[in-house]
């Protein structure tokens, strides 16, 4: 791991977190280490790391600074896509980009589809060697730093995800401002105006399945979110052993009150089972189990509801010492709170669980 990334980082994430913006020179240094998205494989530039190795990085990322482990999940959604979805010629020529210093934005929702991917109205359209791209997405993690797009959209009878670079002629940035958690994240919506750019940046040419095409990205940004959640975690019970270590009250100091102390076991124990679902997830997705995608829906909903939870202990914890703007445990009372929404809310987890079960029942399992 990376250990001058504390140092990068230093004190600066309350600020980040006040001002809303991080240091775009910082992004770049960052993305050309290969550290937005260290699974790329060396030979693109990346650091090749497993699952488990970029698991434990987003969640050290994530205790530091939420909105940079946002961007990490961004940059690493839209080079898996790449790598996934894209011919050799297209892995050669943008996973370089990516890993050079390039920013990269994932867009997936829309005003009227969220989760309802059926409802996705963005459209993709073939006309000689150029693809046209019109459509607008909403709410997009690094939308305001980042030079290309990886969109997606309705392509004949599938879909489609086209590298749109951010000059493009029809593009247009809509930062949002002030968004409750993950401040310096970036959120933008994005409008596509009949964009032109070459059908070459399409990947999946022939055209994928949206659902397939869709759960396939997502999955990654739902692991990378889960170990987030778990650095979280790791920050909240942190800060509140030590101010509890510290902090009297009547003349005791607020670990040996037994409700306090009790706070503490439960964020202990959040973290600990936050942990051990991401593990395990990541152990499926570097053996490609079959178990992929509802370990990781688990992953991604256990990991967000624990950090939301663990959160509010936390405060709860620190009282009126944790309640100022951009202290670690008010950030991620805040930014906990967006995990449980972001790439899949609590809801939609659940119901795709349910699903993954009702399907073990009919198949005798």
């Amino acid at each position: 791991m990376p250990e001058d990334l504390t140092t990068l980082v230093g004190d600066s994430a309350p600020e980040w977190d006040r001002t809303g913006l991080l240091p775009l020179e910082l992004l770049r240094d960052l993305g050309r280490r290969g550290l937005l998205c260290a699974q790329v494989p060396a030979e693109f530039g990346g650091l090749g790391y497993s699952g488990q190795d970029n698991g434990e990085f987003t969640a050290h990322v994530g205790g530091l600074c939420s909105s940079l482990r946002s961007v990490m999940t961004s940059q690493g959604m839209a080079a898996w896509t790449v790598q996934r979805f894209g011919a050799p010629d297209q892995r050669a020529r943008w996973l370089p980009r990516l890993t050079g210093g390039e920013l990269a934005a994932v867009a997936f929702s829309e005003p009227g589809a969220g989760s309802d991917l059926a409802g996705m109205g963005t459209t993709v359209e073939q006309d000689g060697d150029s693809v046209i791209v019109t459509g607008r997405k909403v709410w997009i993690t690094v939308g305001a730093y980042a030079d290309v797009v990886v969109v997606f959209g309705r392509y004949q009878h599938g879909a489609a995800a086209v590298i749109v670079p951010v000059s493009t002629p029809g593009v247009r940035i809509e930062r949002i401002a002030d968004p409750l958690g993950c401040r310096a994240a970036g959120h933008a919506n994005v409008v596509l105006d009949a964009v032109r750019v070459p059908a070459e940046n399409m990947l999946g040419r022939s055209g994928i399945p949206l659902p397939f095409l869709v759960t396939a990205a997502l999955s990654y940004g739902r692991l990378s979110v889960a170990w987030g959640c778990v650095g979280i975690l790791r920050a909240c019970l942190g800060a509140a052993a030590r101010h509890a270590k510290t902090r009297e009250q009547n003349g005791i100091v607020l670990a040996d009150h037994q409700l306090v102390a009790a706070h503490l076991a439960d964020l202990y124990v959040a973290e600990q089972v936050a942990t051990r679902v991401c593990e395990h997830a990541s152990r499926c997705w570097d053996s490609e189990s079959p178990e992929l995608v509802s370990a990781v829906v688990t992953a991604k909903h256990v990991a967000a509801t624990q950090a939301a939870a663990g959160a509010s202990t936390a405060v709860q914890v620190l009282a009126s010492a944790g309640s100022r703007d951009g202290h670690v445990v008010a950030r991620a009372y805040r930014d906990a709170k967006l995990m449980e929404i972001i790439e899949g809310s609590n809801e939609i987890c659940r119901t795709v669980l349910a699903r993954h079960v009702l399907a073990g029942v009919g198949s005798g399992q």
